[in-house]
């Protein structure tokens, strides 16, 4: 842990763009859990919850290319800023639901906020390498999941509670508040880019400027792969967003603690949805470190934990589904959420060392959008699956195990064909251009 404090505490611009993101992404598991209360108590029903999701990934999907362009024409600073502030403004009009007849508005709202995410994620990723030197990358892509899973965990469990107590309402309140504070932070990086044209080549303008960042990948196939890895692991993941609900609704609802009654909560629920995600927060956290000691920094040996990455994630989604008690769903949970950080921080910090930063903006839009279209895939397969084909909550989370098996066959194939060319890279010092 000593590498991480170090880098907090002598790079001022990564502490601030990292204290930005503690405190939005504890809002952002407030917002998940009310918004997932909210359309259950109006709507009963479990493609409804899976339409909620579809409605935070289709954005992301949609605008990313759009994103990717604007990441790498204009100041990244001042485009985190401006998406922060509109977030916070549209949190807080989700409020004004309270009724079944307003559900569109919380889809409409719901999609609003996630399109400025969709501004704002690719920017973030990009400005990392502008205020990380390349030898802390890895550190700080660790320490961003290790947050992000903190943030999990901590607040996952306190929405749940702030839900249950307080009322969603002031869930809601919480997390608009948390975009104010990212959007400060932010204005204290000082964030020293390249020399950005503001004209680009006839050629490649408009949507041709994202087909310029396409164009780049089609001509390095490693650096492509890498970029699907996210997404390949999403379409095994991302079902699991929904499929917990349910487990945590039908079959492991905690409804037997006395404190329950002096709290006045009606429902177990979101209490074992709360554990689920502290748990989440754990693996998630710890895998990326413990991984990172056995494999290092090195090219060819970042591919090989992600493809431990990827064998976990799938052996843990498929003890899920014979699990007997919460107990045994937990820690198939822990080694799952193992597995799923490991293909996370890893690939995402081979991005960054590998594409050069005047196409970064644009490969991390091709990566989110890949992601976030195979993660909304798999959310709405999820509801499909048990609304529509009269799966059982077990049988679909048995078929996403099995489905992560084969992404697991696929990446090793994919380092059989790569494994020299990452080695070459390494010892080149490393940009694939």
């Amino acid at each position: 842990m000593k590498q991480y404090i170090v880098l907090l505490r002598s790079n001022r611009n990564y502490r601030f763009l990292w204290l930005g993101s503690v405190i939005t992404q504890l809002g952002d598991w407030f917002n998940l859990l009310a918004s997932a209360q909210l359309i259950t108590g109006l709507s009963g029903s479990g493609i409804a919850v899976s339409y909620l999701f579809l409605a935070r990934f289709v954005p992301l999907f949609v605008f990313s290319p759009v994103a990717g362009v604007l990441a790498d024409r204009f100041n990244r600073r001042h485009i985190m800023i401006f998406t922060d502030l509109l977030r916070a403004g549209t949190v807080l009009s989700l409020l004004l639901i309270n009724s079944p007849s307003r559900i569109w508005l919380l889809y409409l709202l719901t999609i609003t906020q996630f399109s400025l995410s969709a501004l704002f994620t690719p920017a973030r990723t990009a400005v990392l390498s502008n205020v990380v030197e390349r030898q802390d990358l890895v550190t700080a892509n660790a320490l961003d999941s290790l947050t992000w899973s903190t943030m999990l965990a901590l607040g996952a469990f306190l929405g749940g509670i702030v839900a249950a107590v307080l009322g969603i309402a002031a869930a809601f309140v919480m997390d608009a508040f948390t975009f104010v504070f990212s959007a400060w932070c932010i204005s204290r990086i000082v964030v020293l880019e390249y020399q950005r044209e503001t004209e680009a080549p006839a050629q490649e303008r408009g949507w041709l400027t994202f087909v310029g960042g396409f164009r780049y990948l089609l001509g390095v196939p490693f650096v492509m792969g890498v970029s699907l890895a996210k997404g390949a692991g999403s379409l095994v993941w991302g079902a699991i967003n929904v499929l917990e609900i349910n487990y945590a609704d039908k079959i492991f609802p905690i409804n037997d603690l006395k404190w329950f009654d002096r709290l006045h909560i009606e429902s177990g629920a979101s209490v074992t949805l709360g554990i689920v995600y502290v748990i989440s927060g754990l693996g998630t956290g710890i895998g990326p470190i413990f991984l990172r000691r056995i494999f290092g920094d090195a090219y060819h040996r970042m591919l090989w934990a992600v493809a431990v990455g990827f064998v976990l994630l799938s052996g843990g989604i498929l003890g899920l589904s014979i699990s007997p008690s919460l107990g045994i769903f937990s820690f198939a949970t822990l080694v799952r959420t193992v597995g799923s950080g490991v293909v996370w921080v890893f690939s995402a910090a081979l991005l960054q060392m590998l594409v050069p930063d005047s196409l970064r903006g644009r490969v991390f839009a091709f990566e989110f959008a890949v992601l976030t279209l195979t993660q909304s895939i798999s959310t709405y397969l999820a509801g499909f699956f048990q609304d529509n084909l009269g799966l059982s909550v077990r049988q679909t989370t048995a078929i996403f195990g099995i489905t992560g098996l084969v992404m697991s066959a696929l990446w090793l194939i994919f380092m059989g064909f790569h494994s020299k060319q990452a080695k070459q890279l390494e010892e080149q010092g490393g940009i694939a251009i």
